[in-house]
C-alpha cells in the first residue's frame, strides 16, 4: 500500500505503469505519463 506498491492505483501512477488497477484510456486522475509496459 502507497506509492511503492504496484498493485495500487498510486503505485501505477507514481511508477508511470499502467495495468488493471489503472487503465491507459481512462487515466483517471493525471493523464501525464508518456508510456510504459507494465
Amino acid at each position: 500500500m502507497g506509492k511503492g506498491d504496484v498493485k495500487t492505483k498510486r503505485g501505477k501512477i507514481w511508477r508511470g505503469t499502467h495495468g488493471v488497477r489503472r487503465p491507459k484510456e481512462k487515466s483517471s486522475g493525471n493523464g501525464d505519463s508518456e508510456s510504459s509496459d507494465n
